[in-house]
């Protein structure tokens, strides 16, 4: 809980809009950057490389380039990321069984 603890950046960058769905996204498997941005919905060519560099300074998604024309850079978890991602995919789950119970009150702040 200390304000000058390391872990709040990590847990920034694993509980961030982007980084949960790159997270839910790479479970499955490895992913080029290509079919990264076009399976998260919403998400800039910007946003997405930076959140996947944060990612892969903290240890969570491994990175691999290929040296060839065009570029080919292949995205995936780290098996400390596998583990996170599934804490995460649980909370998504759990947010979208709930989604109904908690409907009401997001309408009524808007």
């Amino acid at each position: 809980m200390a304000a000058a603890c390391p872990s709040r950046e990590i847990l920034r960058h694993l509980t961030s809009r982007w980084g949960v769905l790159i997270l839910i996204a790479l479970l499955p498997g490895t992913q080029r950057f290509s079919d990264l941005r076009r399976g998260i919905g919403g998400v800039s060519e910007r946003m997405l490389a930076q959140t996947l560099q944060w990612l892969e300074a903290d240890g969570i998604v491994a990175r691999k380039a290929y040296k060839v024309v065009p570029p080919h850079v292949e995205y995936s978890l780290t098996p400390l990321g596998h583990e996170a991602a599934k804490h995460v995919q649980a909370l998504a789950d759990w947010i979208e069984v709930n989604l109904g119970r908690m409907t009401p009150a997001i309408d009524t702040q808007t």
